[in-house]
């Protein structure tokens, strides 16, 4: 492994006003990102089976449909080489802005995409295009927008600014899961013939209102740091490999449940509570509606505990939490009750997210300021391969479990396990790094 240090410390003209404008502006744009990328997933498991796999039965066209949301994680490692190298040459805010341009106009021209019907198969090749082109832009999205808010953040708010950017996960589920449940009011015939497009073009406007934003942030002063003393890397992604592998691994575990998790329980629990177990699909589309208000309180909580214990331990905690929790999840599912099914959701959910609300700091702190942005993304990322599938491997899992929850559960537990594992191995190297940074944002070891 390589040394490295905690996040250089923002200018001393840089207040902590600024910093928080910073955070909010990084928030502001990831929310309109992830919004377009989880509105693919509810579409995966309410829409694309029946209109793009007409041609699958049931059980075929669900697994299809995964497969298609699946096809963006495999994408995500390639947008984070190349969103990674940028952020690491350029700068932190031009690759931010390109980024939001891509996945916006990518997730309008899902909702302009014709069907089977219309097309034949062309239809469901041209949804795997698009969907690759949105996971190329996610790939570096997320990394940049944590990567700029904690390099302009002084450390003693560095956790709980990382926090606030992670609330633009439960605000884009807020909105793409309100979109859904919203259209879903519709006839049927005109849910399918044109109301599930409407959150789908929603985009446009959105991503106007986000490219505005971005180009108003400032560039951290780490980079800027960096471009005055040369000490920008080559080719960052090849020194992430070759420096920090050891880290690199780390960073996998820490972010596999916040991707995964978050998927299965948003993507593949809407699918498998609304079919397998016969609850209305309305239900379980409000459920993780319900869930995102439950996220919000416990990404602001996993901030404050970052703050006290430390990201890496909080991550521990959540990896633990969600093993704890795999099994109950999916026996109030199979209750068939709709007051325990929302219960499942909200449950599973906010264990995921205890480990994910702190994902940007525990990352961030993992690789020197020269490649940074590199290896969040591609840590990140490659999680997202994995964790990606989960939803597919999941309902597989109903196959040879003869359609028991058991089977996605152990799933669900073992990712957990995984982050557990991360957590704990990430805390013994950023602690150090952390209790080294005295309140008044004094120069990190190795800046001095």
């Amino acid at each position: 492994m390589t040394t490295t240090q905690a996040p250089t410390p923002p200018s001393a003209a840089l207040s902590a006003a600024q910093a928080r404008r910073v955070a909010v502006a990084a928030l502001a744009g990831t929310a309109m990102e992830w919004y377009d990328y989880y509105l693919f997933g509810l579409a995966a498991a309410l829409v694309f089976n029946r209109l793009y796999f007409t041609t699958l039965d049931p059980q075929a066209a669900a697994l299809a449909a995964f497969a298609t949301f699946g096809v963006g994680f495999v994408a995500r490692p390639l947008g984070a080489i190349l969103f990674g190298t940028l952020g690491d040459r350029i700068g932190r805010r031009p690759t931010l802005v390109l980024s939001v341009v891509l996945i916006g106009t990518a997730t309008a021209l899902i909702g302009l995409l014709p069907d089977f019907a219309s097309i034949g198969i062309a239809a469901p090749v041209l949804l795997v295009l698009l969907r690759l082109v949105q996971g190329v832009a996610v790939g570096g999205e997320w990394s940049g927008a944590m990567t700029i808010a904690v390099e302009h953040a002084p450390a003693r708010l560095r956790n709980r600014l990382a926090a606030l950017v992670q609330l633009s996960s439960p605000i884009a589920t807020l909105l793409s899961s309100g979109a859904f449940s919203l259209v879903l009011l519709l006839p049927a015939a005109d849910f399918d013939a044109w109301g599930w497009r409407v959150p789908f073009l929603a985009a446009i406007p959105m991503l106007l209102v986000a490219v505005w934003l971005r180009r108003r942030i400032e560039e951290s002063p780490a980079f800027v740091e960096l471009v005055g003393s040369g000490r920008r890397a080559r080719i960052p992604v090849l020194q992430v490999i070759s420096r920090a592998p050891g880290r690199l691994g780390i960073a996998i575990l820490v972010s596999l449940l916040g991707v995964g998790g978050f998927y299965f329980m948003n993507t593949f629990l809407v699918n498998f509570g609304s079919g397998a177990r016969g609850l209305d699909r309305q239900l379980m589309v409000n459920a993780t509606l319900i869930a995102a208000v439950v996220q919000v309180g416990v990404t602001l909580l996993s901030g404050r505990l970052a703050e006290r214990f430390g990201p890496g331990r909080v991550t521990l905690w959540g990896g633990l939490a969600t093993a704890a929790v795999a099994f109950p999840v999916f026996w109030l599912v199979d209750s068939r009750q709709p007051v325990a099914a929302v219960l499942a959701v909200c449950l599973g959910l906010a264990a995921v997210i205890l480990a994910y609300g702190v994902a940007g700091p525990a990352l961030t702190m993992l690789f020197p300021s020269e490649l940074r942005y590199s290896g969040v993304s591609l840590g990140y990322n490659l999680a997202a391969v994995i964790g990606g599938f989960l939803p597919l491997l999941a309902q597989a899992s109903l196959g040879w479990s003869g359609n028991a929850s058991w089977g996605p559960a152990l799933l669900f537990a073992v990712f957990g396990l995984a982050t557990a594992l991360g957590g704990a191995l990430a805390h013994r190297i950023i602690e150090p790094a952390s209790n080294a940074v005295d309140p008044g944002d004094s120069p990190e070891p190795g800046e001095r």
